[in-house]
């Protein structure tokens, strides 16, 4: 995949077969998001998840940074209007909230930095796969700013409780081998190897089963949230072994062939 920065515009969608790609596309100001992205992003997200041909979506940047975070500018305006409005926090939230509950999988590409907000938007995907010289950090506590409740709970569910402190608590930047200690990172890899450890991921993920996918990672998302629809999960249980993917998967299996799903 290419880094050339082209002429900055809103999130780009590309698509190649099966997998999908979304690319922050403001590279002089390091893909910061505006307030008509978070829209232009949900809509983007809406049209991979309709697309039954999709299995699996990238996430990443163009440039040398994945992501600056919201454009603080916003925040400023909203937190000095008198007009009760919609937060540019809420309006974030909505988004990394339906990329963290798409059905299909998704990959981060971090090809460099990534800071404020975007350190979620990262980690609402599924899996992170981050060049050795990217760093992070959370700015809020430095802001002033109260995170939205939703970040908060990625952070602790996914990296605990003591790195959720850390990050938010002191504001410092941590290096890409940290990154990767504290599980932010699925994976590291030098640059020159970044674009053959995504695509080897994402050929695997698109060879899988996508309905027992898409279950099992609601599944998994409820689980660490602490909502579990207990019912619903039996019930794609008891689907899924009277489905056409598990005939296809078993055949394929005892036929010694990759499954054609």
């Amino acid at each position: 995949m290419s880094d050339t920065a082209d002429a900055a515009s809103g999130p780009v969608l590309e698509i190649d077969g099966a997998r999908a790609t979304v690319r922050l596309n403001r590279p002089k100001h390091l893909n910061r998001l505006q307030a008509e992205d978070l829209g232009e992003l949900v809509k983007l997200f809406d049209r991979v998840e309709a697309d039954p041909d999709i299995r699996v979506l990238v996430l990443t940047g163009t440039g040398r940074a994945f992501s600056a975070g919201y454009d603080l500018n916003s925040v400023a305006d909203r937190a000095v209007s008198a007009n009760e409005q919609q937060s540019a926090g809420s309006a974030f939230e909505i988004v990394v909230n339906r990329l963290e509950d798409l059905g299909v999988p998704t990959i981060c590409r971090l090809n460099g930095g990534v800071y404020g907000g975007s350190t979620d938007l990262a980690l609402a995907c599924d899996f992170r796969i981050g060049v050795d010289t990217a760093e992070m950090f959370m700015p809020a506590a430095r802001l002033g700013l109260h995170y939205y409740r939703s970040g908060i709970k990625r952070y602790v569910t996914r990296l605990g409780v003591d790195n959720a402190k850390k990050l938010f608590l002191t504001a410092q930047k941590i290096s890409a081998p940290e990154m990767l200690r504290i599980g932010y990172l699925t994976a590291m890899v030098p640059v020159e190897t970044l674009d053959e450890e995504v695509d080897k991921l994402a050929n695997i993920l698109a060879g899988n089963a996508p309905q027992a996918m898409r279950g099992m990672k609601r599944a998994i998302n409820e689980f660490a949230r602490g909502e579990l629809d207990e019912a619903a999960a039996d019930q794609r249980h008891r689907d899924s072994m009277r489905g056409d993917e598990i005939k296809e998967g078993i055949k394929a299996f005892a036929e010694k062939r990759p499954p054609k799903f």
